[in-house]
């Protein structure tokens, strides 16, 4: 396996599956960033952008990551263990 691929493989994707999910969470990450430094100077804006967005994130990321890629959490889980993810 290319060193190039093993990501994608891991998480079942192709590479513009995985191009279109990292740039969603890239512009994700950086509007609840932009909310974050407003709400450090404003307190009382944006009080909760910054965790919801976390919340969003992670359960994209990884409470629907077995929905999303039948199969892709067992077999990252398998390689990780020293198996063989087949």
């Amino acid at each position: 396996m290319h060193w190039w691929r093993a990501h994608l493989d891991d998480v079942g994707e192709t590479y513009l599956q995985h191009l279109g999910h990292a740039l969603s969470f890239s512009v994700t990450m950086f509007l609840g960033a932009a909310a974050c430094l407003v709400h450090a100077l404003l307190p009382f804006a944006f009080v909760r952008t910054g965790s919801d967005c976390i919340r969003r994130l992670h359960d994209r990321m990884v409470v629907n990551r077995r929905n999303l890629t039948p199969g892709a959490f067992e077999r990252a889980q398998a390689l990780r263990e020293g198996g063989s993810g087949a």
